[in-house]
């Protein structure tokens, strides 16, 4: 059977369905209740079926979806997506890929600069950890963002999501991707809950696994079409199930859509936390290329003693260098003109 296929990097091809031997038994209860006009189809290359022929006609075009984007577009997006709505990753995303089109280009300059480009993206040791990375492919992969799972998986501050994101979308490879998105759907569809546990359990990625189509380029478009479908549909507050490809057999659906019945889901505060204090000192730091004395970052915040836990905890981080006794900067050297 032939149909299209969306290539995360936002272009339809011609492609034939895969035929793949999958254990079946993780998402029998989903599974089972597939409509019996259709019965004839093997379950699993049904719901690949289905699912990836949504994405074709719905995937959002992003510029690191854009066919010449390349592995080190695919793993800058990774990062700065990570915690962070696509909405507030684009402005970003698109002044950093200006500015450092390159790994090397980034390494060439301190990792200070890096933290100060990412602004007000949110959980900052993401821009340490990918000027980190950045400079492991220059001076161990000559410039080029490895193609391995094991020699990304190597990289500072890449886990394994990222690896495997990388793998996949970058390189089209053979991996299963389990971001919150991914497991949120995975949860409803074939474990009938409305939301995965806490952490990545062992099950999850079994099933995972065991859901992969067996051809590596079909498995890559599948992993960014799964997430697709939790970030547009199968969303955590609002789920459009009217509007989902696979809602006919969706466990979670099918059973009334149970409310969680885990730990209560608590939305993370930010107003008078350690966060924003960290935040407004960060800010301080960024808006000039001097270095700080401490009193123009003791005027950020009143409370003298959140304020220099603050501090400190930016220090530990890497974040903040002290350059002299109540003199800070960002860090590494003097920063670039």
């Amino acid at each position: 059977m032939i149909g299209l296929i969306g290539h995360p990097n936002g272009f339809r091809r011609p492609f034939r369905l895969p035929r793949c031997d999958l254990t079946c038994a993780t998402i029998d209860s989903a599974m089972n209740t597939y409509p019996a006009a259709t019965s004839s189809v093997p379950r699993h290359e049904a719901l690949h079926r289905e699912i990836l022929a949504w994405y074709a006609a719905n995937a959002r075009e992003l510029p690191w979806r854009d066919p010449d984007a390349g592995a080190w577009a695919v793993m800058v997006s990774e990062f700065m997506l990570q915690q962070t709505p696509v909405k507030r990753v684009l402005p970003r995303y698109a002044a950093w890929m200006e500015r450092w089109p390159t790994p090397a280009a980034l390494a060439a300059d301190p990792p200070g600069e890096a933290v100060r480009a990412w602004e007000r993206l949110g959980y900052p040791r993401r821009a340490l950890r990918l000027h980190a990375a950045a400079t492991a492919i220059v001076e161990q992969h000559g410039g080029t963002v490895p193609t391995g799972h094991a020699e990304l998986l190597a990289l500072p501050g890449v886990g394994e999501y990222t690896a495997a994101a990388v793998a996949s979308f970058a390189h089209r490879q053979r991996h299963a991707v389990l971001d919150t998105n991914v497991r949120r759907v995975f949860a409803r569809l074939v474990d009938g809950t409305e939301f995965p546990p806490t952490a990545t359990t062992a099950a999850e990625r079994r099933t995972a696994t065991e859901l992969l189509p067996q051809t590596p380029e079909t498995a890559a478009t599948w992993g960014v079409a799964v997430m697709e479908l939790g970030a547009l549909v199968c969303t955590a507050r609002s789920p459009e199930c009217g509007r989902c490809p696979v809602a006919a057999r969706c466990a979670w659906r099918l059973a009334g859509s149970p409310a969680h019945a885990g730990p209560p889901r608590r939305g993370q505060s930010y107003a008078g936390t350690d966060r924003q204090v960290r935040g407004k000192l960060l800010a301080v730091l960024r808006a000039t290329r001097s270095d700080v004395p401490q009193a123009e970052l003791d005027a950020v915040w009143p409370e003298p003693v959140q304020r220099a836990r603050a501090l400190d905890g930016l220090v530990a981080d890497g974040l903040v260098e002290p350059v002299a006794p109540g003199v800070y900067r960002l860090p590494g050297g003097p920063p670039v003109p």
